[in-house]
């Protein structure tokens, strides 16, 4: 049976979590209206250091060659000072339930929620455990809100991006999907989303991607792209295979509201900041250009240290699944 813990706890101490079996009505329509309920992964045993040849992004594998793969211990400390924002905020937080020895750090992988329904997502095999380990809260969620979708249709909530009326889908759609480990997203989830939500404008953008370097991939769509406050986002030219798909969203925003980076601010994952208001974001401390920007529009920017968990080609977007926005 599961012990139950506050919110206090479940913010700072990632052994437990949150097991209120109160309903769950789900509800997420854009990036960055109030958080009130999210999912925050943990790292507290995140097994050891991959083989190479088990490496599922070309950055992870850069720090694995290097000798520099982040460790556990300041792993855990990044997601807690993030959990102390959360708690700051009054956010309800759920942390997955620990599996000895697996990188359950990513929670944005395995799932993702537009207006009220939860979509398992269908990631890679080996990574099956990860939804399980959410199971107890799904659990508190109406069974007819939770779909999967096919098996031959693959989909990452990192791929998925909402601005409300808009779903934003990143994929890769060359013939040679298959050959690479970093395309998340198939045409077929392309369409699955259509179809499945045909009441919201659907767009696909073509990704970059590179097995073996880092900086000519995007992993996910929210390695290149993110909207921020109301009208604003982050983007990055490079890591969209075709130019019109880009200038879409610049048109779409309008330039004077996009912040673009570098080459070198996408390897370091600027777009992957978190939003938990369309006046509040949790940002690395060290993005000074991006936070600088962000503050001169008027948005609070609460800083905390992620740059070990971005070693891993993923950072505060790719560690929180919201579950209840306003």
């Amino acid at each position: 049976m599961m012990e139950k813990a506050t919110k206090r706890d479940c913010n700072t101490n990632p052994t437990r979590y949150f097991c209120s079996m109160k309903k769950l009505d789900l509800h997420v329509q854009n990036e960055t209206s109030r958080l009130r309920a999210v999912v925050l992964g943990t790292a507290r045993s995140n097994g050891p250091v991959p083989d190479l040849k088990d490496a599922y992004d070309p950055k992870s594998r850069e720090h694995i060659i290097a000798g520099t793969y982040p460790k556990n211990e300041d792993m855990v400390v990044e997601m807690e000072a993030l959990a102390a924002v959360f708690e700051k905020y009054q956010v309800e937080v759920f942390r997955p339930k620990q599996i000895e020895d697996c990188n359950q750090i990513f929670t944005r992988d395995i799932g993702f929620v537009i207006d009220d329904i939860f979509v398992k997502a269908n990631i890679l095999p080996d990574r099956e455990e990860e939804l399980e380990a959410i199971k107890y809260m799904l659990d508190q969620v109406d069974p007819e809100k939770v779909i999967r979708p096919p098996e031959e249709v693959h989909i990452e909530g990192g791929d998925v991006m909402l601005y409300n009326d808009y779903i934003f889908v990143g994929t890769y759609r060359g013939e040679d999907y298959a050959d690479y480990i970093i395309a998340r997203t198939n045409v077929e989830g392309v369409e699955w989303v259509k179809k499945t939500f045909p009441h919201k404008k659907v767009v696909s953008f073509n990704l970059r991607k590179d097995n073996l370097d880092p900086y000519n991939n995007a992993l996910h769509l929210d390695c290149c792209f993110q909207p921020v406050g109301v009208d604003k986002c982050i983007i990055y030219k490079g890591g969209f295979l075709q130019e019109e798909e880009y200038q879409f969203l610049v048109d779409l925003f309008g330039k004077e509201n996009c912040f673009e980076i570098t080459q070198q601010e996408m390897y370091e994952m600027n777009s992957n900041i978190f939003s938990i208001a369309p006046d509040v974001v949790v940002s690395e401390r060290n993005f000074t250009r991006l936070n600088t920007w962000l503050r001169s529009h008027g948005i609070t920017v609460e800083e905390v240290p992620y740059a070990e968990i971005a070693k891993q080609e993923g950072l505060l977007r790719c560690s929180t699944l919201p579950l209840i926005r306003d």
